[in-house]
């Protein structure tokens, strides 16, 4: 398992495969790919999870976190996650933030996320806007 800085055209295969499959193939990149940092987990030189990063100051969201269908399950996605984690803390990101769909909530509490009272629907999907404060995270660990 390797975990390397890729550029944003490669996450697009894996968003769309994960997330979006009966979209157009459009549907799934950004605007500002461009201006994000991008990540991605390879198993056997295989390109599994990904997930993208927008850092506007002190804070950084995260979006498009996506594991292909058939190695969802088996904690990649959770290992991408976690090095993101870690990367943003090194930064001296002060908050990491998504919009996690309320599905995944209980994930993202893992992470020690919590839900905010922010939240929105999207192409029929509930999402709710949950973060991190990396500095709070830090000194209680």
């Amino acid at each position: 398992m390797e975990i390397k800085a890729i550029p944003a055209q490669l996450t697009w295969k894996v968003r769309h495969k994960a997330m979006w499959p009966n979209k157009p193939f459009s549907y799934i990149k950004l605007d500002n790919d461009v201006e994000g940092q991008h990540f991605g987990l390879y198993l056997e030189n295989k390109l599994v999870s990904v997930i993208s990063v927008f850092i506007i100051g002190k804070e950084a969201q995260f979006r498009k976190f996506a594991t292909v269908p058939q190695h969802q399950g088996n904690g990649y996605g959770s290992n991408l996650l976690s090095y993101i984690f870690k990367e943003m803390s090194e930064l001296g990101i002060k908050r990491l933030w998504c919009n996690a769909r309320q599905d995944k909530t209980l994930y993202y509490k893992k992470f020690g996320m919590i839900k905010t009272p922010i939240t929105f629907t999207k192409g029929n999907i509930d999402y709710i806007i949950m973060e991190s404060h990396l500095e709070l995270q830090k000194r209680n660990s």
